[in-house]
């Protein structure tokens, strides 16, 4: 009898046939796991988010543009791009023009996200009075979002989609949002008006993204907000700034179009001040901490060194938080201070990062919004101007807002307001281009309606009179002056204009030149 060694032994010698039986199956196994390995190499990775939309080459950003209800991965965008997408939905093949609103929708900054958020649920509001509320007017409005990615990195591959869609079903005719006075957004306005496309800024304010007398870079651009030169003409007729008792601080990175636009006006504004512009420099990326919080605390020394009683501030939100905190520390706290800046102002509600005790210091902030949700509600002791505006219409605004969310809409930054008369802005042209007898109008028509959009063919805008000049800029438009209190609240302080007084009730602005 075998011992149990030579059992074994004789287990692990195969026959010729399990040797061949063997080879084939490893032979499957590996050719398999190749052909598997080789299907991955070849194929393409789909890099798809939805329809029109995909993350580019480098980029885990969904970049592109979709009215299907997709909220481009930002969680706070889902519910207001699920109701556009419902409504869209309800929309019949030729029956509707197409407005897009052109935003960095997935930027990672807190303060870019609360306005992108408010200023999408403004669109939608104005959409659905638009295709629900306008005695069955035509076209009707499908709205799409368009994603140009965090800094508008991506606005190329984004605008080159919009302008396509100007030639197929969509019928883009209008796009709105383009709401940051930045060098990507220059030139994705430079684009898309040199290919006929109509554009509604709403919180661009920067001089330099405009048309004027002589110039006329940005044809079929128009905007809803006043430029930095106004807001800046405004707070001067607000404040009744003494030039021998201000200071200026500005940034010196340029590029910025609303920095550089607005430190102009400032300075435009002071002439006489005593003192040389107190200097920083914001980074690249001027919603980046950076190191200019150093640069601050040594510039309220300087202040501190000076007679001046107001500041004005030329520069981005995150810079002006930092300066705000500096000031609340700053050596001199027995002096009572007032910063005056631009709408950038607004984002400081809403910064976690904002030292309220800082304006416990004998320090008040003010700024010139563009919209606050008290402009234009009566209130014990407020007088709400004859002209330049109406309760009326911020009262059917307030009715449209309540659609956009579950929640009540955050209303005390502008955003919402001003993009829904923005919306109405490119509505109003959409209808007033279209032909009698035609569904909808050519897409160059659009952008020529703006010398129209005056007198008695003003958009009635919740957040004011939007009166264009030739030139697509509105004019003499209403300025909320308000202040940080000391809880964060921003608290309206009264409405300023530009040109020192209310348009008449005409509203027809002056020949320039």
């Amino acid at each position: 009898m075998p011992d149990r060694l030579s059992l074994r032994l004789r287990r692990r010698v195969r026959t010729p046939r399990q040797k061949l039986v063997a080879s084939l199956v490893t032979a499957a196994v590996v050719l398999g796991l190749g052909g598997y390995g080789v299907s991955r190499l070849t194929t393409p990775e789909d890099r798809s988010c939805a329809a029109s939309v995909a993350r580019p080459a480098g980029s885990s950003e969904c970049v592109g543009v979709n009215g299907d209800g997709h909220a481009f991965g930002m969680p706070d965008l889902d519910e207001v791009a699920g109701a556009i997408g419902r409504e869209n939905a309800t929309l019949k093949p030729g029956e509707y023009a197409t407005v897009a609103v052109l935003l960095p929708l997935t930027s990672t900054d807190g303060g870019m996200r609360e306005k992108v958020l408010h200023e999408v649920q403004g669109a939608y509001a104005y959409q659905y009075r638009a295709n629900h509320e306008s005695n069955s007017e035509t076209p009707k409005i499908r709205l799409v979002l368009a994603n140009t990615g965090k800094g508008n990195a991506h606005w190329r591959e984004t605008v080159d989609r919009l302008i396509a869609m100007t030639d197929t079903s969509d019928r883009l005719r209008a796009v709105s949002g383009v709401a940051t006075s930045s060098t990507e957004v220059r030139e994705a306005v430079a684009a898309l008006t040199a290919a006929g496309v109509a554009v509604v800024g709403t919180t661009i304010t920067a001089d330099d993204i405009a048309n004027g007398p002589g110039h006329n870079r940005y044809p079929g651009l128009a905007r809803v907000s006043p430029t930095n030169t106004d807001e800046a003409k405004a707070l001067s007729h607000f404040g009744r700034v003494d030039a021998a008792k201000a200071f200026l601080v500005q940034d010196t990175r340029t590029g910025d179009h609303y920095t550089d636009t607005l430190k102009a006006a400032f300075t435009a504004n002071l002439k006489g001040a005593p003192h040389e512009p107190a200097l920083f420099t914001s980074p690249a990326d001027p919603t980046e901490e950076g190191t200019t919080a150093n640069t601050f605390r040594q510039i309220t020394h300087l202040i501190c060194d000076t007679r001046a009683e107001t500041v004005f501030f030329a520069g981005r939100h995150t810079q002006l938080r930092q300066f705000i905190n500096a000031l609340g520390s700053r050596g001199c706290t027995d002096r009572a201070f007032t910063v005056l800046t631009g709408d950038e102002g607004s984002y400081l509600g809403a910064d976690k990062k904002l030292d309220r005790k800082a304006l416990k210091a004998k320090l008040t902030v003010r700024y010139a919004s563009l919209a606050h949700p008290d402009a234009w509600q009566p209130a014990p002791g407020r007088r709400i101007p004859a002209t330049g505006g109406s309760t009326g219409a911020y009262s059917t605004f307030l009715t449209d807002i309540a659609r956009a969310a579950k929640k009540p809409v955050t209303l005390t930054d502008g955003q919402a307001i001003i993009a829904y008369d923005a919306m109405a802005t490119a509505v109003h042209a959409i209808r007033q281009a279209t032909p009698e007898g035609a569904a909808y109008p050519a897409k160059e028509d659009v952008g020529t309606q703006w010398p129209q959009v005056k007198g008695s063919l003003r958009v009635e805008g919740a957040s004011g009179w939007i009166c264009l000049d030739n030139y697509g800029n509105p004019y003499n438009k209403a300025v909320p002056i308000v202040e940080l209190t000391q809880a964060g609240a921003q608290r309206f302080v009264q409405t300023a204009w530009p040109e020192g007084e209310p348009p008449t009730d005409t509203c027809l602005p002056p020949k320039k030149g």
